[in-house]
């Protein structure tokens, strides 16, 4: 093995055996990933939820995680969110010619540590090499397949007037770390994404608590964007309290500094909870319960239309008791986040 990607890797060949058998193979082997066929014979039954996403983050190593686990956590959350319980991982890589062979195998070695703590398998997987300057180091699509538990499934048009709006914790967490990587900033404080799988806990609120009207974990856009994206689909309007938004102090800061909205930040390890407010305090219990959910807090509740607050609308209530209306992100805030 050569000590950098090559384009001989890409080919289909022997180059592209040895990488896969030496890098990929070593770290994600499993039974049905071990039979190398064109597609996986999986064992599955019932309804089922899929989930796809690609995955870009600049840098790929970062406090906190890396493309890899970042990868595994995504698409995992991203079944869970439909009340499921993820089982099956693809994955494809698109290399860069000259990447170091030990940071791929550092990010391969990342996603299969991610994979087992989740309780997933990659099954299947591709591998293309492209010549210099043609991608960034490294690109990754995941796709997830899982096992819908909740009857029915949690989906973003179910949120219903009277519904109280959780929130598992912090936000603005690896927006914030990203951005002060990249730019090479040196903010107070100990800034760490916030990346983690969250389908225990989703499962959690699925079984235990049950009637769970939204599951959906605020990434791109963060937590703002991801309010009116449920209030649009939904025909409802919510009304969130900025006291009640859990934010790192650190992270308050550094937005403080460089003009940035933390409610618009990207998070990769939280999840929104919409459920009946007679059955918040008992899906607040089992948050708290996860590991990821320590900080979890009731941060508003979802409102019929009217005249304060059309359909489609979120509303913030501010630290001095004021009220303002929180659009979706305009533009890229920070491009190649995740």
């Amino acid at each position: 093995m050569t000590s950098v990607v090559l384009l001989d890797h890409g080919s289909g060949g022997r180059a592209s055996r040895r990488l896969i058998r030496e890098v990929f193979m070593r770290h994600l082997s499993n039974p049905v990933l071990d039979t190398m066929d064109d597609a996986a014979h999986l064992e599955l039954s019932g309804s089922l939820a899929m989930s796809t996403d690609s995955f870009t983050v600049d840098p790929p190593e970062f406090p906190g995680g890396d493309i890899g686990s970042l990868a595994v956590h995504g698409t995992v959350n991203d079944v869970a969110m439909l009340g499921a319980r993820p089982r099956y991982l693809s994955c494809a890589f698109i290399l860069e010619e000259g990447l170091p062979l030990d940071l791929l195998e550092r990010i391969v070695r990342s996603m299969g540590q991610a994979a087992r703590a989740a309780g997933v398998w990659v099954v299947t997987g591709d591998t293309k090499v492209v010549p210099r300057g043609a991608a960034d180091k490294v690109f990754i699509t995941t796709t997830g397949i899982g096992e819908i538990l909740a009857d029915p499934a949690p989906a973003g048009s179910r949120a219903a007037a009277g519904d109280a709006v959780l929130l598992s914790g912090t936000v603005g967490d690896h927006g914030l770390t990203i951005l002060s990587r990249r730019a090479g900033l040196a903010l107070d404080g100990p800034l760490a994404s916030d990346s983690a799988p969250l389908h225990v806990m989703a499962a959690s609120l699925a079984t235990e608590v049950g009637d769970i009207h939204v599951l959906r974990d605020p990434t791109r856009g963060g937590l703002a964007t991801t309010l009116n994206e449920i209030a649009e689909q939904s025909g409802v309007a919510c009304e969130i309290r900025e006291e009640a938004i859990p934010v790192r102090s650190c992270v308050a800061s550094g937005c403080a500094v460089l003009g940035l909205d933390p409610l618009y930040l990207a998070n990769e390890g939280k999840l929104l909870c919409i459920l009946p407010e007679a059955k918040a305090a008992g899906a607040l219990a089992v948050m708290r319960r996860s590991p990821y959910g320590a900080e979890a807090a009731v941060i508003g509740r979802i409102l019929a239309p009217g005249d304060k607050a059309g359909a489609g609308r979120v509303i913030l209530i501010t630290r001095p008791g004021g009220r303002r209306l929180l659009g979706m992100l305009e533009g890229e805030q920070l491009p190649r986040i995740c």
